[in-house]
């Protein structure tokens, strides 16, 4: 395998004939992201209102919320990889149908039976789509800018989490029926979603000596399938890399997780609110905070911009924390403005570095054992805070978590800077 410098962008593969062409089907995967992304976060601006109506606590909304991250590393772990036998289109097409039986059982729900149903089909969506989705971007950005991939597949999640916050919160708060014309809203967008990528290009190079033809639409036609279960995994020959990078995904997600789970419900508390759209807005705040340090750091080297980002989550771990001391609003608001800043910088830096490890072949596979990380890291410590809510409260449970956070950002910040000093050293000497 050959060693790529982090951040540089991956080698294009040799592409196929399709039915559209590269650029439109770059933008279809990039929406399809940010709208899997989006639908996964308007449920957490609507738990405050499953709690009122059906009486549920704060560990059992986290335990929604941890189904449908389980299910999504369920579907990493079992199909993560697939696409990369397959195809993209055909992976990508399935998670969307299970999108679709998601919102209209999110729809349909009166009780929390339906609700755990439907986080877990909408888990599974996103976990089978993930690994296409992040190769597909890489393998179709445009040529002239062949960085965009990366930064759309890190843009895409803090976008659509944000949007979503602020959408559902807007539906919650003026719409009538919130819990249903969400979905029923996201249903029909999903289907938009999977008329275009039936027509997309697909993007997955075939292995040297491959056989295998593709007809007008890019479906392989001929040669023997081996459809089944593939066991993601890292390639030997980066997997220290892959180590040191990915304990900033973990970072990362963990604050993501606490804030999806828990973070409408800290808002409302600090800011004395009933108003379901500050719930909403506080998760937007988050996320807007991220695409807008990922859109100002897009050109900016990978393992720099890593550093960067962990710096600010650091920096807003502290501010959060004074925040929860003085039970200041204004403060927490900053707080969080800064902590998304940090979490948009240090994601894109670490997944621009990771998506240069892997050859096309094993794209698939390498993105789906990046995001198995991240979901691990955005459910249980999400599950453990909601778990000690009810014994500790909200505020005391909080504290920790954020101190806890704070401990693997310096952790990962130290061992990304021996990385970047190990690379430079290596240069000079080369």
């Amino acid at each position: 395998m050959s060693r790529t410098t982090p951040g540089a962008a991956p080698p294009r593969p040799e592409t196929r004939p399709g039915a559209g062409s590269a650029g439109s089907g770059f933008w279809v995967v990039g929406a399809v992201l940010v709208l899997l992304m989006l639908s996964s976060s308007v449920p957490s601006a609507l738990y405050v209102l499953y709690q009122q109506r059906w009486g549920l606590s704060s560990g059992m909304v986290t335990v929604v919320f941890a189904l449908y991250a389980v299910t999504v590393l369920l579907g990493l772990l079992l199909f993560g990889s697939l696409s990369d036998t397959l195809g993209r289109r055909p992976v990508l097409g399935a998670g969307l149908v299970l999108a679709v039986v998601s919102m209209g059982l999110f729809a349909a729900a009166r009780g929390l039976g339906l609700l755990l149903a439907a986080r877990a089909v909408q888990g599974l969506a996103v976990g089978v789509a993930t690994g296409a989705m992040g190769a597909a971007l890489l393998e179709l950005s445009p040529r002239s800018r062949p960085a965009l991939g990366a930064q759309v597949n890190s843009a895409g999640p803090t976008v659509g989490i944000g949007l979503g916050g602020i959408g559902a919160g807007l539906l919650v708060q003026y719409a009538p029926a919130p819990t249903v014309l969400s979905y029923l809203l996201l249903g029909a967008a999903f289907l938009v979603a999977l008329a275009g990528v039936v027509r997309m290009r697909e993007s997955a190079p075939l292995a040297p000596g491959d056989a295998r033809r593709t007809g007008g639409a890019g479906v392989r036609q001929s040669g023997v399938r081996r459809i089944g279960v593939r066991r993601i995994g890292v390639p030997a020959a980066v997997r220290g890399r892959f180590a040191v990078l990915v304990l900033t995904i973990v970072a990362v997600w963990s604050v993501g997780g606490f804030y999806l789970s828990l973070g409408p419900h800290l808002a409302l508390s600090l800011l004395h609110s009933s108003n379901y759209l500050l719930g909403g807005a506080t998760v937007a705040l988050l996320a807007g905070a991220a695409t807008a340090a990922q859109l100002l750091l897009g050109s900016t080297e990978a393992l720099r911009t890593a550093v960067l980002g962990l710096c600010g989550l650091l920096a807003g771990l502290a501010l959060v924390l004074l925040a929860l001391g003085l039970r200041s609003a204004p403060v927490f608001l900053a707080g969080t403005a800064v902590l998304g800043s940090g979490w948009g910088a240090a994601f894109l830096g670490a997944f621009r570095a990771l998506s240069a490890l892997a050859e096309p072949a094993h794209r698939g596979g390498l993105t789906a054992a990046v995001y198995v990380f991240a979901y691990l890291a955005m459910s249980v410590p999400a599950v453990l805070a909601g778990l000690l809510t009810n014994i500790h409260g909200l505020q005391r449970t909080s504290v920790g978590f954020m101190a806890a956070v704070a401990a693997v950002c310096a952790l990962a910040l130290l061992v990304t800077l021996r990385l970047a000093a190990r690379i430079r050293a290596e240069g000079s000497t080369a």
